[in-house]
């Protein structure tokens, strides 16, 4: 492995070539790495495939036990791949919470993915961003979320997704989240990609953690008139610097009138969405599902 001059200035890729690959050949990776770049010099990690990704949980254990020696890790992307390589849907995980305990020092951590996801409830003094990817986040992973000791935490992104892929949250699983307790610092909330984007709109009316925020993502979803109605009803929100509402399916009027009741505020309502009418019933997708 040819070392860059300053191997603490990259993000270290892990990724074997082929979606069928024997797993040993991922530890193996993994063992390079150790042993050929200084422990210190490890900042950012980047995990692609790990071989049969559709089938086989991501090694996590492997990670731990390395994380000992990466006492400089700072930022960690779990599972980085495209649908290429495999679904999103069809990503399978396990239980991360051992990898948040052995990396006190990480300050971001992305995931793509939730199938078979587990999180514990967590106190991680170190973490300012938590991204969770998926077509379909497990209700379990959300109340976790919203029950843990984030003190130093500025973004949360949950795509909560669609319950056919494993999306099986509703609102009240984000008691947690929405009231941030744990969450003192939290200054960019993302719930988006939501099969039930109406039922958190109306929830964040009311959120306790709302008036903290500078930046409030409700994107990628099924967001009616009904939700924005919801949304414009309860606690201003004009204090707001981005309101990001992409992806939905507001009539123009429903979308003028969030526009007119927000002035100063960045509000994104590009890629307006259709309903499909099949014999009488009506779809709406989100933008990531399977």
């Amino acid at each position: 492995m040819a070392l860059p001059d300053d191997p603490s200035a990259v993000a270290w890729r892990l990724e074997v070539e082929d979606f069928d690959a024997d797993p040993e050949e991922f530890l193996g990776l993994v063992r390079a790495l150790r042993e050929q770049v200084p422990a210190d010099a490890v900042r950012a990690l980047v995990i692609g495939e790990w071989g049969e990704a559709y089938e086989r949980p991501l090694p996590v254990q492997t990670l731990v036990e390395a994380a000992g020696e990466w006492t400089g890790l700072r930022a960690l992307f779990l599972a980085d791949l495209t649908y290429e390589q495999c679904e999103i849907s069809w990503l399978v995980h396990g239980d991360i919470t051992p990898l948040l305990a052995a990396c006190p020092s990480l300050e971001v951590l992305w995931l793509r993915g939730a199938q078979s996801l587990r999180l514990e409830p967590v106190r991680h003094t170190g973490l300012r961003e938590l991204r969770f990817e998926s077509g379909g986040l497990p209700a379990e992973v959300v109340r976790a979320v919203g029950a843990c000791e984030l003190p130093a935490l500025h973004r949360l992104d949950l795509w909560l997704g669609r319950k056919d892929y494993g999306g099986d949250a509703i609102a009240e699983d984000l008691a947690g989240v929405f009231a941030g307790a744990g969450l003192p610092a939290l200054r960019h909330l993302a719930v988006c990609n939501a099969e039930i984007a109406d039922a958190v709109a109306a929830a964040v009316a009311t959120a306790p953690v709302v008036p903290r925020l500078e930046a409030l993502d409700l994107s990628m979803g099924t967001l009616t008139d009904e939700g924005a109605k919801a949304l414009l009803a309860g606690q201003p929100l004009t204090h707001l610097t981005h309101l990001d509402l992409h992806h939905n399916y507001l009539s123009e009027e429903a979308a003028a009138a969030v526009v007119a009741a927000l002035p100063g505020v960045r509000v994104d309502l590009s890629d307006p969405q259709v309903a499909e009418d099949y014999d009488g019933t009506v779809y709406r997708y989100t933008a990531v599902g399977e």
